[in-house]
């Protein structure tokens, strides 16, 4: 009988190499969701306790998720690309990470989605740096008054209703009144001050596309590339065809762009187009999420929705470096109510508005601004004095000679003085006219 012989050379090897082939990650636990229902770029999740908001979560098939709603038993998740082939019954996957977009300087001149993925076929956009779509605004102590003026190029902007940079204008006005025009004229205007090379002078522009025509976000591009003016101007686009999560998250790539700007000292012109549309977007989806809907069958924090987008325009003070990211929002009425739900938010949260009333456009009033609606809050601190001392009673006289006019109407004889005043006034009119 062979006598068992105990080698302690070998058992210490045996545990050496078990030691050494030891993985941590291995016997680590990971969380797995399970779909429960999908649909309409929507699906319900149940299995994940530990999701955060916002998180992005990966389906079986790769494609990206963005934790929406925290039920008690499920999580609502808005699909970000294409949902035709998530189905009942398969696994979801954290990924531990917030949603972010890439940002910097190649994001100049290209035409971008709601991810930052490139969609102008000009090759891929190579950016190390990344910023997150949920970042608080600059708080009180780190912002600055409005006091340098941003020239739009439109006469009766700059006189009667002027924009500071860092400033918050909202351009409203109902359906073929001259609204992206007024937007796209604004960027083009910005071309002189980025040719001068001048740091402090130059504007970047971000231009946001929500749910409109892939044509028209087609022709938007083609305007601002004739104009010289597509190398300043990124366009982040979430046409008709996409889905409803997209058009909700564009807005806040294009402020999450401009944001890393802006923090580097730089100024930043972003043209929401238009946030109604981000309003129904969020409307779409926030019923897809079963969330209890309120008034016009929005959601309750719908209002939030822009108030927390629109704050993160703003002066920085000079501590941080005194950039700025001048905000203008756009805003679609119906038949001119003004005083509808989502109007009357987005006018509380602005620092003024430029209303553009659809019978002066009829009139060949070009651009067809509303003197007596539209107001700057805060624009006035920035303009130039030798454009006050022009444009001083401009808005007055404009506005006298429309209450006049209308009364003008039913008058059969007038005295000299209102007829002078009528005179005036026609004049201009006429002088404030400019082609668009």
């Amino acid at each position: 009988m062979t006598e068992l012989s105990i080698r302690p050379e070998e058992i210490r090897d045996a545990l050496d190499s078990f030691v050494q082939s030891y993985e941590p990650g291995a016997a680590s636990r990971e969380e797995v969701g399970r779909v429960t229902d999908a649909g309409d770029g929507i699906a319900h999740v149940e299995g994940l306790p530990s999701a955060m908001t916002n998180e992005l979560l990966q389906f079986e098939d790769g494609t990206l998720g963005l934790a929406l709603n925290l039920d008690v038993h499920e999580i609502g998740v808005v699909v970000l690309g294409d949902f035709a082939g998530i189905e009942e019954g398969q696994t979801v996957k954290r990924t531990g990470e917030v949603l972010s977009v890439p940002v910097g300087d190649d994001f100049l001149g290209r035409v971008v989605d709601p991810l930052g993925n490139p969609i102008d076929g000009l090759g891929e956009i190579k950016s190390e740096q990344r910023r997150a779509l949920e970042l608080q605004a600059p708080t009180v102590v780190q912002r600055k008054s409005v006091h340098e003026p941003l020239q739009t190029g439109i006469k009766s902007i700059d006189a009667m209703t002027p924009i500071g940079r860092g400033q918050r204008q909202l351009i409203i006005g109902d359906r073929q009144t001259g609204k992206t025009t007024v937007a796209i004229d604004t960027i083009i205007n910005q071309k002189r001050n980025w040719e001068s090379g001048d740091p402090d002078a130059q504007v970047r522009c971000i231009y946001v596309a929500i749910g409109q025509k892939g044509s028209t976000i087609a022709s938007v591009r083609g305007t601002l590339e004739e104009a010289g003016a597509l190398e300043y101007t990124t366009i982040v686009a979430a046409p008709a065809s996409d889905s409803a999560g997209f058009k909700y998250l564009a807005p806040y790539t294009g402020s999450a762009i401009g944001q890393h700007w802006m923090y580097q000292g730089k100024h930043v012109l972003i043209v929401f187009d238009d946030l109604s549309k981000q309003a129904e977007a969020y409307r779409a989806v926030s019923l897809l999420l079963r969330r209890p809907p309120g008034r016009e069958a929005y959601p309750g924090d719908v209002f939030y929705l822009h108030s927390r987008l629109l704050e993160r325009c703003a002066k920085l003070s000079d501590d941080l470096g005194h950039g700025s990211m001048t905000g203008l929002p756009i805003i679609e009425t119906k038949a001119g109510d003004v005083s509808a739900y989502i109007p009357t938010n987005v006018i509380s949260i602005t620092d003024g508005q430029i209303y553009l009333q659809a019978d002066l456009f009829n009139a060949n009033v070009r651009p067809a601004i509303d003197v007596g609606v539209s107001v700057s809050r805060v624009g006035g601190a920035a303009q130039i004095k030798a454009m006050k001392s022009v444009a001083g009673r401009l808005k007055l006289d404009l506005a006298q000679f429309r209450a006049m006019e209308a009364f003008a109407m039913f008058a059969s004889d007038l005295d000299p003085a209102s007829r002078a005043q009528l005179a005036r006034g026609a004049r201009l009119v006429e002088l404030l006219k400019q082609p668009q």
